[in-house]
């Protein structure tokens, strides 16, 4: 995945534009995207809409991201959606591993009732939106083989912090930001999952998002979520691996096939060795999965 766009649940024109923004996964959000009343209704959209398009092949990823734990909604979402066997859920204000666990189980209850494989909804935390949650990351690495991405937010987490703003006068992440971004990115890193970049929230300014995606490719982030699906078309250019990078990814694996067994080999008078060959072939999967490769 390299782009997520969320997508009001109770909104059936928002759904159906997602369908043709060209995002890699729509996320169908029931939480802050949604009012309190409109909350049944957009379960029962979430569910419509995973019926009618679940089983249809070339689809984008489909995600439900749910209430969070302690709101105690979090049951009436699962027993609304898992039957529309969507591909992941994404759990909000989530601390660490005991939350996935906590959902894993809830998760691994409905797949059974409604004769999904066991495992097959995968989780996505969102990692950094209460303070607690900054001391936790260490703890997703082997909490769930259901876990599949980590994800940050900015928005509730200033909440709790009290801040005036997260961005500076320049809109760039303040510090408690910046810090639970790159918490996130160690995270999903040590964990071995696909570390997704927050939203960016002015989706009239293409360059600011530009700027901020290549930012965090740069970084190791492998995607960012969406807003508007003006987005999206920004997230996959700057998540897709350039020829010029997919080509110099393709000389070192040939560099290191051409010596068996080389610790280092050399290209135009430069070295590489086996970090810069496990990063070529990290650019090449990802090419791959772009269907660039």
């Amino acid at each position: 995945m390299r782009s997520l766009l969320f997508v009001p649940a109770d909104s059936e024109k928002k759904l159906a534009r997602g369908l043709d923004s060209g995002a890699d996964a729509l996320i169908l959000d029931l939480e802050d995207s949604v009012a309190p009343d409109a909350k049944p209704a957009a379960r029962a959209g979430a569910l419509a809409f995973l019926r009618a398009h679940a089983p249809r092949a070339g689809r984008p990823r489909l995600i439900v991201r749910v209430n969070a734990l302690e709101t105690g909604l979090t049951d009436a979402d699962l027993d609304a959606v898992v039957a529309g066997a969507p591909d992941a859920v994404m759990l909000p204000k989530a601390e660490g591993g005991p939350s996935v666990l906590h959902l894993d189980a809830k998760l691994t209850a409905r797949e059974a009732v409604h004769g999904l494989a066991d495992g097959a909804i995968a989780i996505v935390p969102i990692a950094t939106e209460t303070a607690a949650a900054l001391f936790v990351g260490g703890s997703y690495r082997g909490a769930s083989r259901r876990l599949t991405g980590l994800t940050w937010g900015a928005e509730d987490l200033s909440v709790e912090l009290g801040s005036e703003t997260n961005r500076d006068a320049a809109g760039r992440f303040t510090g408690p930001y910046r810090l639970a971004r790159n918490l996130c990115l160690a995270a999903a890193a040590a964990a071995r999952v696909q570390a997704i970049d927050t939203v960016y929230v002015d989706f009239r300014n293409a360059d600011g998002l530009r700027a901020e995606a290549e930012e965090a490719r740069r970084d190791g982030f492998t995607a960012k979520m969406a807003i508007h699906p003006a987005q999206v078309a920004v997230i996959n250019e700057v998540f897709t691996p350039s020829p010029e990078r997919i080509a110099e990814a393709n000389r070192v694996v040939a560099a290191f096939a051409a010596h068996p067994g080389a610790g280092v080999v050399a290209i135009d008078g430069v070295m590489f060795d086996q970090p810069h060959l496990a990063k070529a072939r990290q650019v090449l999967a990802r090419a791959k999965a772009a269907g660039m490769a």
